[in-house]
């Protein structure tokens, strides 16, 4: 009998994830734990395995596609095997667009008629809402008789197809996705989905390109639009005088002919400092009305990828001496653009450090990986000129931006912590004192 292999539940929470890539297609034999697809979900991209051999009879979904945990993502049986309805394995359809501006208050739909053809007689004064409805009652007719899945309405009308002039090459005529997919790329784009597809492309003032919200892009969304609702964040700023901390990186980097960046020296700051602000390193637990302040200290480092931003976290920081940091660090931001990192070395961040100076900068204003109680973001080291002891210096000087939850600790505790960490930067000494 055939089995229909639904997304599973890969933990942490998550609801869905994206088809990267399938690893097998149509008509593979395939065996028990092959890995049949790469799905990203919020988190990390993860290998589905199979939970049986057999054939696969059917993929229920291309690359690309959003599937939710629990919804249909391939069907595997024996060949010749029937399977189930395929309306049943069929997403949902999409919900209806939002009624788009009148001509009255949009561009002509003139030009419109000629990017997606001639269906029928089309007034010229007809509103563009109107242009769609009509263009619609055009194709339904010319479907009077035909049996198309729901699969490949969908797909479409995501390609804007025109299932009216598609000619179906499956079994008894039916029209397949391949089908769709031919016609789309011969140009057969006379259908109400083109229309929308029309219309979606300019707002008001102009042209625009409309990209979905989704992956790893929409899960950061997700997740900051939740911190900004549970938390109240406040930013504090200071500078750090780095130049001792330079010439010991250089001396450093001589020594081992490698190139150690700021980022471990910076950890072990933090991690000193927090010991002594516990507040820092601590959560809310709103549901019990407690706070958590945590002994052990979990580093996340963020990560600018392609996709949006990823923090693998170091875990037990604190007992890591400054050539292992940099090791865990550079293999961390290795595997986060590489997409290799796993679930867990996601988890379990107590605090967050960002380094907005890598791009160039010098402040910001980031936000706390809730329900973390801070994050630190550090800027671009500048040379700065500076009085020391009535003489003038040259010195080097770090920026540092410090956002944390007013809920769990005020402004002079922040302020504190931010001084302690120049400490500890502005000494190298006390940094390499166990």
């Amino acid at each position: 009998m055939a089995f229909d292999f639904v997304f599973p539940d890969v933990g942490e929470g998550i609801a869905e994830g994206e088809i990267v890539t399938w690893r097998v297609k149509e008509g593979d034999r395939i065996k028990k734990d092959q890995v049949v697809a790469e799905v990203e979900t919020d988190k990390a991209v993860v290998e589905i395995p199979s939970p049986r051999e057999g054939v696969i009879l059917r993929l229920s979904h291309k690359e690309g596609d959003t599937v939710k945990v629990g919804e249909v993502l391939l069907t595997i049986g024996e060949k010749g095997e029937a399977m189930g309805s395929p309306a049943e394995l069929a997403p949902p359809p999409l919900p209806a667009a939002p009624r788009p501006p009148t001509v009255a208050d949009r561009p002509a739909v003139a030009p419109a008629r000629e990017a997606f053809g001639v269906v029928g007689d089309i007034p010229d004064h007809i509103e563009l809402p109107g242009l769609t409805k009509h263009i619609e009652q055009v194709v339904e007719q010319k479907l009077q008789g035909r049996e198309i899945l729901p699969a490949v309405r969908r797909l479409a009308r995501d390609l804007g197809a025109d299932l009216g002039q598609v000619t179906g090459t499956g079994e008894g005529g039916r029209v397949t996705e391949q089908d769709v997919r031919t016609a789309a790329r011969a140009g057969q784009l006379a259908s109400p989905q083109a229309a929308a597809r029309v219309v979606k492309k300019y707002d008001f003032w102009g042209y625009v390109d409309r990209v979905p919200l989704k992956g790893l892009r929409k899960a950061t969304a997700d997740h900051l639009t939740e911190g900004v609702r549970a938390s109240a964040y406040v930013t504090h700023m200071d500078e750090a005088d780095v130049s001792e901390l330079a010439a010991l990186r250089e001396r450093e980097n001589a020594k081992a002919k490698a190139h150690l960046t700021w980022m471990p020296f910076v950890v072990q700051a933090v991690c000193r400092a927090l010991k002594k602000h516990p507040q820092v390193n601590a959560a809310l637990d709103e549901e019990h009305g407690e706070l958590l302040l945590k002994k052990y200290y979990n580093i996340g480092i963020a990560v600018d990828v392609e996709e949006g931003l990823i923090v693998p976290v170091i875990k037990g920081a604190d007992q890591k001496s400054l050539s292992l940091l940099a090791k865990e660090i550079q293999q961390a931001a290795e595997q986060a653009k590489g997409r290799q990192l796993d679930l867990a070395d996601l988890k379990g961040g107590t605090f967050t450090i960002t380094n907005v100076g890598a791009l160039g900068g010098m402040w910001a204003t980031p936000l706390p990986n809730h329900p973390e109680a801070a994050i630190l973001a550090t800027g671009r080291v500048l040379d700065r000129v500076r009085i020391l002891k009535g003489v003038i210096q040259e010195r080097k000087v770090l920026p540092l931006s410090l956002t944390f939850d007013h809920r769990i600790l005020d402004g002079a505790e922040a302020a504190r912590f931010v001084n302690d960490v120049k400490a500890y930067l502005e000494d190298p000494d006390l940094l390499l004192v166990e």
